[in-house]
């Protein structure tokens, strides 16, 4: 086999795989929503944060100049780092 033969159909393989892959991308059906929803739609006084947190996270770049974001990145952070309770305040410590 002549070598530009051989380098021809090499380069035809790529281009079906390249083109066969792409296809399967674009015909693959996206979820509809990113964050998980555990019930209903509306969040709860327990979980405010993390919806919040998620919201930001779907506003991308946004999210770093909009207050509520600004303020549950806060929130998180002093969760995060907040120390730990004494041991005797502890449920699990009785």
């Amino acid at each position: 086999m002549d070598a530009k033969l051989l380098a021809r159909l090499g380069a035809l393989v790529f281009v079906v795989v390249a083109v066969t892959a792409t296809a399967f991308e674009l015909t693959r059906k996206e979820d509809g929503s990113p964050i998980p929803s555990a019930g209903g739609s509306s969040p709860t006084s327990t979980d405010a944060l993390r919806y919040q947190l998620g919201r930001c996270q779907q506003l991308g770049e946004a999210g770093t100049r909009d207050p509520a974001c600004l303020r549950a990145w806060a929130e998180s952070r002093r969760r995060f780092l907040a120390p730990a309770p004494p041991a005797s305040d502890r449920p699990e410590a009785r």
